[in-house]
């Protein structure tokens, strides 16, 4: 594969590895969502947003996606060694459920501060956590230690071609079951959801635009991507689920083939689209998950009028002893009242 870029039939490929392994998540719609566009001057196609339902995934997010592609493919050798991972939570927790269905032995590194329903959930499929350092970039050394003293293979959280293939089937479904869908967005972490998501639209409907989302302070991609290479940051957000500390050098490949933007959005928009979700559309996403309905009802990504937009509920492993605070953190949105 040059040129760091997934083809296509990887993509399907890896729909096959998944089938009948994984959840088929269900794409929701809100008229509510299209009357605050309205509001905002764009009328979109159907009278409504679309949302793509991964926060009804197994583990609660996308990532089981990838994590059991990359699983299917190691060696014999490399399944009785074990597998290491890092990640805030969401990649963990497909990491640990894919190695426990694969007979893997999984060592998850999480940051210290990492969501304990995440931490729970990781050891409740049998992974072995290990909490280390302040952010993910501290984690990530010690990870690299772990990795090497015990000849474990290491899953990426997202600068992986199998893994880039497992995200990206969120992708092929959007089109299966929203085939006129003109503008698709998805919240940037690592980026391999979203890039790899591009690539199966895109790859398959060309006209499709596609846009990532990043906080403001967890920027790694659109930093890498504005000055040619990649750029240790330390994130800093609400949506641990998009704080990887750098980019990588597929995802950087993919983004600059395949995105049609990176909007920057703070943490007030983000918590934002969590109220909405939860109050308009009674589902209950994680601050990461909401990023992308958050950057289209505060129109931070161009839509035109008529267009059909699904964006990507990636996530909705909240810890619920902060959903009030989190609540309390949006911001104001005006919701303009139903016309009969």
């Amino acid at each position: 594969m040059p040129d760091r870029i997934v083809p296509l039939e990887r993509f399907h490929e890896a729909r096959r590895v998944l089938d009948g392994r994984i959840a088929r998540t269900p794409i929701l719609a809100s008229s509510t969502a299209a009357r605050v566009l309205a509001a905002r001057g764009v009328h979109v196609g159907d009278g409504r947003v679309y949302a793509k339902a991964e926060h009804l995934q197994k583990t609660g997010a996308f990532k089981i996606r990838g994590a059991l592609n990359k699983m299917a493919a190691l060696s014999a050798a490399e399944r009785a060694a074990g597998v290491i991972t890092l990640s805030a939570g969401n990649h963990a927790q497909g990491v640990a459920l894919a190695a426990h269905e694969a007979g893997v032995h999984a060592v998850v590194m999480m940051p210290a501060g990492a969501v304990r329903s995440k931490v729970d959930a990781c050891r409740g499929y049998g992974a072995e956590v290990i909490l280390f350092g302040e952010h993910v970039g501290e984690t990530w050394k010690r990870m690299e230690e772990v990795q090497a003293e015990r000849g474990l293979t290491f899953v990426p959280p997202f600068d992986d071609p199998l893994i880039i293939a497992g995200q990206g089937t969120v992708g092929l479904e959007i089109l299966d079951d929203l085939p006129e869908v003109d503008v698709v967005v998805a919240g940037i972490g690592g980026g391999a959801l979203c890039t790899g998501t591009a690539a199966a639209i895109k790859e398959t409907r060309p006209g499709v635009r596609v846009y990532g989302v990043e906080p403001e302070k967890s920027n790694a991609l659109s930093l890498a991507l504005e000055r040619g290479e990649i750029v240790p940051i330390q994130p800093a957000s609400v949506a641990d689920g998009l704080g990887s500390p750098f980019a990588g050098e597929w995802t950087m490949a993919m983004a600059r083939r395949y995105l049609d933007g990176i909007a920057l959005i703070d943490d007030a928009t983000i918590l934002a689209g969590v109220r909405f979700a939860l109050e308009r559309m009674k589902q209950l996403v994680e601050p990461a998950g909401a990023a992308a309905l958050a950057a289209v009802l505060f129109g931070r990504v161009p839509i035109h009028d008529g267009e059909r937009v699904c964006v990507v509920f990636s996530g909705g492993n909240v810890e619920t002893g902060r959903l009030g605070e989190l609540l309390a953190g949006a911001a104001p949105l005006e919701i303009p009242a139903a016309v009969e």
